[in-house]
């Protein structure tokens, strides 16, 4: 019996042509929640981008790939950042014109890379941001994941540079940079049923990238969107439909979620 849906945002949740939820999605994310099974958004994006999900009655959040959990106001996990290896990576960063983000609770930017179609594709496509982010003015607060705007070759330098960092890249000129290996869309999911008191095998999970392979492998039922890669595709249960052909009531009606 499934008492718990993880799902990511972009492409899953929203559609991967408009980034759109549609009504169909909508109402049955709300017969879940009439039917008593818990609803969590599983997302790379910073958590100040999920929030407007809160209207749909969803609670619980892991966002920045699992640095950051909040159900409700409760922060059930946070991964900071020590300050020292910020200050130091924005510097080398600076140094060499490569953009970086800050995942707080909001999302900033450390300089002004308006004019740098690299980064304002890479922002668009996979946050949905089409407004250029705010410059950071103080390094001092929280920070629970950075993102590095630079392609594989490019970031040789910082790998060599930073060789204790874990680089992980989820798009051709995006990397997430942690500390902590342990940051993962599992590891934030296995904390959230414990919080919840649910065992994996009564999780069902959607995703639709490759920053959604280990969570779909680690639920008891994992869903590959249509619109997803081969790689994610192998790894889950069932594949659905696309986001955009709502895939997530397909799968939900498939499995007798939702009726």
């Amino acid at each position: 019996m499934i008492k718990v849906v993880f799902m990511d945002i972009d492409g899953t949740l929203l559609s991967e042509v408009d980034r759109t939820l549609s009504p169909r999605t909508e109402r049955s994310i709300q017969e879940l929640l009439r039917r008593g099974i818990q609803v969590v958004l599983v997302t790379g994006r910073p958590y100040n981008l999920c929030e407007e999900f809160r209207r749909l009655g969803i609670d619980t959040i892991i966002s920045a790939n699992g640095a950051l959990i909040k159900s409700g106001e409760q922060v059930i996990h946070k991964s900071v950042l020590s300050l020292d290896m910020v200050r130091t990576f924005s510097e080398f960063a600076q140094e060499n014109g490569h953009g970086v983000s800050y995942f707080t609770e909001t999302f900033e930017m450390n300089g002004d890379f308006e004019t740098d179609v690299r980064i304002t594709d890479a922002l668009r496509d996979t946050l949905g941001i089409m407004e250029y982010p705010g410059r950071i003015n103080s390094l001092e607060s929280e920070i629970y994941c950075l993102c590095l705007y630079a392609d594989q070759a490019e970031a040789e330098i910082y790998h060599r540079q930073f060789p204790s960092l874990n680089f992980v890249r989820f798009h051709e000129y995006v990397s997430n940079v942690l500390e902590e290996n342990v940051v993962s869309k599992s590891a934030a999911a296995e904390k959230v049923l414990t919080y919840l008191n649910i065992s994996r095998e009564e999780a069902m999970a959607f995703g639709d990238g490759e920053n959604d392979i280990d969570l779909l492998e680690y639920v008891g039922l994992g869903i590959a969107m249509g619109n997803g890669g081969e790689r994610i595709k192998l790894s889950a249960d069932y594949v659905t439909r696309k986001a955009s052909e709502d895939g997530i009531t397909h799968a939900l009606k498939a499995f007798k979620l939702i009726y």
